[in-house]
């Protein structure tokens, strides 16, 4: 339900899927699609995952808010609830992008500059994509990186390039990306799997 959340929904319902909108707070959802079932939701409940997974094929977490050991708890949580079901579905991780690698090999978050107002959230999402890399065994996942700087709201054009631990970069060196075309990257992943048990990045 939130900014880049309620895209991906919005992208996957003009596309014909259907969707299930887990939320902290449906009763503030109307900005959303017709179409889409919103219910009351918790990526960190194990009781969440076990009533949404028999309906999904796909579950997308976008979530933000929190402090730092949000997104390595919802990690935990969906392995380990998902471990072991039959036909369980498969986790699409919307992380961060101060996660990506600097032309030096070191992380956008462990650079000096890095804004320390972000640091916490930055550091939980890349806990998350440590904990799927070496523990998330016996599930099928992707973690998705945005931009590390250049990533905002603005116009769906439809087009991206994808890459794997660096940002992807234009002529002028620079990462930009609209959540609109993160969304599309998202759905399309969904649609055509080529990103499994793997981090990738979206930049145009």
């Amino acid at each position: 339900g939130g900014t880049a959340g309620s895209r991906v929904t919005a992208e996957a319902v003009d596309r014909g899927h259907r969707v299930i909108a887990a939320v902290r707070r449906p009763e503030a959802t109307s900005y959303l699609p017709d179409g889409v079932r919103v219910v009351t939701g918790d990526a960190t409940s194990d009781r969440s995952v076990r009533e949404l997974a028999p309906e999904a094929d796909v579950l997308v977490v976008a979530i933000g808010g929190g402090e730092r050991g949000l997104w390595l708890d919802a990690a935990r949580t969906l392995v380990t609830t998902l471990r072991g079901m039959p036909d369980a579905p498969r986790i699409i991780h919307l992380g961060g992008g101060s996660t990506l690698l600097t032309p030096k090999g070191t992380r956008y978050l462990d650079e000096p500059d890095f804004p320390e107002a972000y640091r916490d959230s930055a550091q939980g999402q890349a806990d998350a994509l440590d904990y799927y890399r070496t523990q998330a065994d016996g599930v099928t996942w992707t973690y998705v990186s945005p931009p590390p700087l250049e990533f905002h709201p603005g116009e769906r054009t439809g087009h991206y390039r994808t890459g794997t631990d660096q940002p992807v970069t234009d002529a002028q060196g620079r990462s930009v990306l609209t959540y609109e075309d993160l969304a599309v990257a998202i759905v399309d992943e969904i649609e055509n799997p080529r990103h499994e048990n793997t981090r990738f990045t979206v930049a145009y």
